[in-house]
């Protein structure tokens, strides 16, 4: 592995990122209107980008890095889309 875990830090960066999801998840259940859900969907999709990247440092692993790229530009696209279809013009 070429990058060392330093203990406390790894259980404060993944607590981080769980309360994150967490959160968006929470908004994503009650949000009141449809773009709170697709802000909080596009949320997740971040965070699940940024998980890739880490993993594909951590791991060494550089077809990761693509999964993360593809992955994002369709997360961008779809949320353009359906910003689009809620405010009526597709």
């Amino acid at each position: 592995m070429p990058y060392e875990i330093h203990g406390l830090s790894v259980y404060i960066y993944v607590g981080l990122v769980m309360l994150g999801v967490i959160f968006s998840l929470i908004r994503l259940a009650i949000g009141p209107t449809a773009p709170d859900r697709v802000v909080a969907t596009d949320i997740l999709t971040t965070i699940t980008t940024v998980v890739l990247v880490v993993l594909a440092l951590f791991f060494d692993r550089q077809i990761y890095l693509d999964v993360a790229l593809v992955y994002a530009v369709l997360a961008f696209t779809a949320v353009v889309a359906i910003a689009r279809f809620l405010e009526g013009g597709l």
